[in-house]
């Protein structure tokens, strides 16, 4: 009988895990998020690419891993502080990761260099949210190479 219980408890446990996944990203993404994956390492070129999620929050991206149980985003990006360095197409590897309609922006931050990698339509979003700071604040940081 315990063996039973325990070969019926393994599918349990998985519908339990993968159900949690799915409620924390419903209860992120329901005030509105922006699908874009960001480069966590950089150890094999072309490789490192986590997809997820972002919210604009008072001049703040949060960025939140897609497949991750944390509450809290992985990354944080302060729009006065976020300097756009260049903008590029996927090379090499990054085009069998990514589709054609991705645009890869290199970005300096703080903490160092950041590439975040997002749609056409993603990156309009995302550089007029860039630029929308108030007068002064971060439009003088988007180069438009």
């Amino acid at each position: 009988m315990s063996t039973i219980l325990g070969i019926a408890a393994v599918p349990v446990a998985f519908g339990i895990a993968l159900a949690v996944l799915f409620v924390r990203r419903f209860i992120l993404t329901r005030s509105g998020t922006v699908a874009m994956a960001i480069r966590i390492y950089r150890r094999v070129p072309g490789r490192g690419w986590a997809p997820g999620f972002a919210k604009y929050e008072q001049g703040r991206l949060q960025w939140y891993r897609m497949f991750s149980y944390a509450p809290r985003p992985r990354v944080v990006l302060d729009r006065s502080d976020l300097k756009v360095e260049e903008r590029r197409e996927p090379v090499d590897a990054e085009r069998q990761i990514f589709p054609p309609s991705v645009v890869i922006l290199c970005c300096q931050a703080p903490a160092g260099e950041v590439e975040i990698a997002m749609t056409r339509s993603a990156l309009t979003g995302f550089l007029s949210w860039l630029e929308a700071a108030p007068p002064g604040a971060a439009s003088r940081f988007y180069r438009g190479d």
